[in-house]
């Protein structure tokens, strides 16, 4: 008898989750400075793990923000008709060839709803994005994951040959997360070339503002020849707007469109469409700017301090910094720690280390000193 009392007793769990879900990795984020002072019992910690923005926003961002909250007893825009817009205007496009979500990881999830059935194949660099695979298997997909080359880079031409008829998405972080490693538009342009049209590449662009501006800019140079080519940013890096998630695609209408039906209701809040606009205004653009030059100084510096010491480190083209130590990168990771410094390590591959306010990256280079050398000087 399959009665419900027998079926409780038959198993442990609550509810019948989906296999997909249950096989998931969980996303793990950056490990917060007062999570390391209690596990290791220290004080003055300082978090280097998450890619943030050193710096605060600029008052007019935050005045928007709280004036949005007045309202906050009413639902917002679902659509973020006046967000998308100032976007489109400001990137030459159609609004309906713009969406807005809670982030661009919420846009990628979206994405793989829009195009992924179980079985297909979504195609990636690899090391990347850690939300990738979880994306991708959350829709029963399989995240076919492609080699970095000897330079922590993409290898374009593996990417290109591994596409198979059940390949519905590829996935390029440009500049890559975490390597910090970053390709030409026209290199990615010959790839797309080489990708049948129905077959979406997604250009996930998080770092875009910390990138050389020689590398070329796909929403000019790519969407207008390749009607599979989307690409996603976002106002939590640059802009320094990371707890309030908002987050931006531009595709062909028609991509645009499908994401838009699988978003959550009301999931980029009042409060953070008027903090993006506010940061898009000729009122903040000074103060913005001036942080991410900073920041990319900060980047010049550590990178010739770590260079200067023997490491060799790819260039970094966003807002952190990759040191490739393979199996010693737990080890090493746990000695910063101890140290108050606390990085984001890619167990068995390397350590990510955000570019921090100069104080913090001083404590960084001191503490890296004291537990590791380069593999030449060992």
């Amino acid at each position: 008898m399959n009665s419900p009392e027998s079926r409780r007793s038959a198993s442990l769990s609550v509810g019948r989750v989906r296999a997909a879900v249950d096989a998931l990795p969980a996303y793990k984020p950056g490990k917060t400075a007062e999570q390391a002072e209690n596990e290791q019992s220290i004080s003055a910690a300082v978090k280097l793990t998450s890619n943030e923005n050193p710096y605060p926003p600029p008052s007019v961002v935050v005045e928007a923000a709280a004036r949005a909250c007045r309202t906050s007893n009413l639902y917002c825009d679902h659509s973020a008709t006046e967000l998308r817009e100032t976007l489109a205007q400001r990137l030459g496009l159609a609004a309906d060839q713009v969406t807005v979500g809670a982030g661009s990881a919420a846009l990628l999830y979206q994405l793989a709803k829009a195009l992924v059935d179980p079985g297909d194949e979504v195609i990636s660099p690899w090391i990347s994005f850690e939300a990738y695979p979880i994306a991708v298997r959350l829709m029963a997909g399989a995240l076919v994951r492609v080699p970095l080359d000897g330079d922590h880079a993409f290898d374009l031409e593996a990417v290109a040959e591994a596409v198979t008829p059940r390949t519905k998405l590829v996935l390029l972080a440009n500049p890559n997360n975490p390597t910090g490693t970053a390709l030409p538009c026209s290199a990615l342009a010959s790839l797309v070339e080489e990708i049948p049209g129905d077959v979406i590449v997604l250009i996930d662009e998080a770092y875009r503002e910390f990138a050389d501006p020689v590398l070329g800019d796909p929403v000019a140079d790519l969407l207008p020849r390749f009607d599979n080519v989307a690409v996603a940013r976002t106002f939590s890096k640059a802009y320094g707007l990371a707890g309030l998630r908002v987050g931006y695609m531009m595709a062909h209408r028609r991509v645009v469109a499908a994401t838009d039906k699988c978003a959550v209701p009301f999931s980029v809040s009042g409060a953070a469409q008027a903090a993006a606009l506010a940061a898009l205004s000729d009122d903040a653009a000074e103060e913005l700017d001036g942080q991410v030059a900073a920041i990319k100084a900060e980047r010049s510096r550590l990178a010739s301090n770590l260079a200067a010491d023997g490491w060799d480190i790819p260039e970094p083209q966003g807002n952190f910094v990759w040191l490739a130590l393979g199996e010693r990168s737990s080890e090493v990771c746990l000695g910063l720690e101890r140290r108050g410094v606390v990085v984001r390590p890619f167990p068995g591959a390397g350590i990510r280390v955000t570019v921090g306010a100069p104080a913090q990256n001083d404590r960084f280079l001191a503490a890296l000193s004291e537990v590791a050398a380069p593999d030449s000087l060992r």
